[in-house]
């Protein structure tokens, strides 16, 4: 009687059975499950390609609008002066020509 009682002692207290293998059906999930997030993994990795060149191009694209802005202030200065330059011979040729009518 003790005997049986010791026996069921020890099966309280031994480790669990391993987990039955899975069926067919399990690894197909399993496998599908696996794909999927490699798959999601190549287009997480192509997005990022795609992020950092769209990054660079903006950055080259900003450098290019930052020149052309330098650009165009600096034709606006020489628009300004060339337009005063050219009043002021203006104004010089009028005296010019009137001193001389006047003669």
């Amino acid at each position: 009687m003790c005997y049986h009682h010791e026996e069921e002692w020890r099966k309280d207290y031994q480790t669990p059975p391993r987990q039955p293998p899975p069926t067919t059906a399990a690894a197909a999930a399993v496998a599908r499950s696996a794909d999927l997030v490699l798959n999601l993994r190549r287009r997480l990795a192509d997005i990022e390609s795609r992020l950092a060149l769209a990054r660079a191009r903006e950055a080259a694209l900003s450098r290019q609008i930052n020149e052309t802005k330098r650009f165009v202030s600096v034709m606006e200065i020489l628009e300004s002066y060339l337009k005063r330059r050219f009043v002021e011979q203006q104004e010089i040729i009028s005296r010019l020509l009137a001193s001389v009518s006047q003669l």
